[in-house]
């Protein structure tokens, strides 16, 4: 029994066969029922619409049994020849149905020097297209896709409303930078911290935890709505979730570490957080949680790791802030991304904080966490240092409000459009 790769029918292995076809194929003694047709779909799914493959074959029943196939899969069965060594050159046509003809991948030589394969890589070599279609289901970028399937429930299909460039290298880093909550924190320096320092720790990794656990849910409720032509977006998104759930568990674990246990939850953090969790549309949910409220968060976490009483703490939260840099990049690279292709972008953007505010009120940071930033950067409660923290706490804001401005333009707006939405932005720093 012979092999079956496909080849030419310029250099056919027995006479006659040159004028049957484009393409042949050996299949041998196989009977069509018996393994021949894992050689014969093969090369008709790679043969254009009406090209014709020769089908080299031994078997006796196969002329019968192909000729019937053919009818079945709406292929056209074109006759047979005789060949010497009683075998038999079958002709077929392709028909109309079935895999789409086209460029077929034969594989990406991605791999770099030093062995790596980056995500990248790929999207260099399959970019993301302009407009996916919900039919193509879960079929990866890059493969061909049987037309027939069913429309799958995804809205967000425009590359240029959901994947920016930087999707692929920036999944690459999340990759790079993971770490563990239980092995990568010297939870051994947690030390005995006075009450009051030690309760503002709490209180503080409190607010954290909650804010991050909305950065969790929010964009889990796009992920399903995700067309899989940009997995690469699902796939920084889910990391990004792994990135929330971890911050999560770290940030109750040091609340809990040194005994102070967790603080109070506000009800104006419920409903800032709330009012995130309500956002339809991917863009303006990316804008309100990355760029706005894990943009100033940033500054919250370098202003905790700045006044951080141990080392443990320190490490926690100057991990936490590096996978939060790379989400608001993430953001910030979208949301220009989406000002650049959509010039009406800017309006619905602002009209969603302006919709935001309104559900705020005059309603500022919670007084327990004015409280205990204030301790924290005091290092206690001791009315001259107390003096200090305050005065610290005043800087945090200033520095809010500076950086919102400066990564808003960074994002693609003006000056004065940066200014109008951060004096927007609720106060209640998410």
């Amino acid at each position: 029994m012979t092999g079956g790769a496909a080849r030419p029918a310029s250099g056919p292995p027995a006479p006659g066969a040159a004028t049957a076809g484009a393409v042949a194929v050996d299949v041998g003694d196989l009977p069509l029922g018996g393994g021949a047709l894992a050689i014969v779909r093969p090369a008709l799914d790679l043969a254009a619409a009406g090209g014709v493959v020769t089908v080299l074959a031994a078997a006796a029943s196969f002329a019968e049994d192909v000729a019937s196939w053919c009818r079945a899969e709406r292929h056209a069965y074109l006759g047979s020849e005789a060949l010497p060594g009683g075998r038999t050159a079958h002709r077929i046509a392709r028909g109309p149905l079935g895999v789409p003809t086209g460029p077929h991948e034969t594989g990406l030589a991605l791999r770099r020097a030093d062995g790596t394969f980056l995500a990248a890589d790929v999207l260099a070599a399959v970019p993301f297209p302009p407009r996916a279609e919900p039919t193509t289901g879960f079929a990866p970028r890059g493969a061909r896709v049987e037309p027939g399937g069913p429309p799958y429930p995804v809205d967000l299909l425009e590359r240029d409303r959901v994947a920016p460039p930087e999707t692929a290298r920036l999944y690459d880093q999340a990759v790079a930078a993971q770490w563990d909550a239980s092995r990568d924190v010297p939870w051994d320096k947690v030390g005995v911290l006075p009450p009051a320092l030690e309760r503002a720790v709490g209180q503080v990794m409190t607010f954290l935890a909650e804010n991050e656990l909305s950065a969790l849910w929010v964009p889990a409720k796009f992920l399903p709505r995700l067309h899989p032509a940009y997995a690469e977006v699902a796939m920084l998104l889910a990391i990004t979730l792994a990135d929330e759930a971890r911050h999560v568990d770290v940030f109750l674990k040091r609340a809990r570490a040194g005994g102070g246990g967790l603080g109070v939850s506000h009800v104006t953090t419920s409903r800032s957080l709330l009012s995130l969790l309500q956002q339809e549309d991917f863009t303006e949910a990316m804008f309100l949680l990355s760029v706005l409220g894990e943009g100033t968060f940033l500054d919250l976490l370098r202003f905790v790791e700045t006044h951080a009483p141990d080392e443990a703490t320190t490490v926690l939260v100057g991990k936490a802030r590096a996978d939060e840099a790379r989400h608001v990049h993430f953001g910030l690279a979208h949301v220009r991304h989406a000002l650049a292709h959509d010039p009406t972008l800017y309006g619905r953007l602002e009209a969603a904080v302006r919709r935001r505010a309104a559900t705020m009120g005059d309603a500022g940071v919670p007084a327990s966490l004015q409280d205990a930033l204030t301790v924290l950067a005091a290092h206690g409660d001791e009315p001259a240092a107390v003096r200090r923290g305050h005065a610290a706490f005043r800087e945090l804001l200033e520095e809010m409000a500076h950086n919102r401005v400066r990564r808003l333009v960074a994002a693609g707006f003006t000056v004065a459009q940066a200014r109008t939405l951060s004096d927007l932005h609720t106060p209640n720093f998410m």
